[in-house]
């Protein structure tokens, strides 16, 4: 797979499953920087319309993470008890 192949498997993945960098990161096998540094800088170039579309979603997911955050610590501490 080349490097836009896989610039557009990234970005494809986060539009169908509303994913984080890190879920797809996971997801592929990759780090966090390398589907960052593809997705900001890459992408853009390869297609601007889908890094838009792209980053609406980005940009969604890291304005909820405080949220998932604090979901995650109290469901922890319940099973705690």
């Amino acid at each position: 797979m080349n490097n836009k192949d896989r610039v557009l498997d990234f970005a494809n993945y986060i539009l169908i499953n509303n994913a984080t960098i890190r879920q797809t990161a996971n997801f592929f096998g990759y780090s966090k920087s390398t589907v960052h540094l593809d997705i900001h800088k890459k992408l853009k170039k390869i297609n601007a319309n889908l890094f838009y579309e792209v980053q609406k979603i980005l940009d969604k997911n890291f304005n909820e993470k405080h949220i998932r955050g604090g979901i995650s610590t109290k469901n922890k501490y319940l099973l705690k008890k």
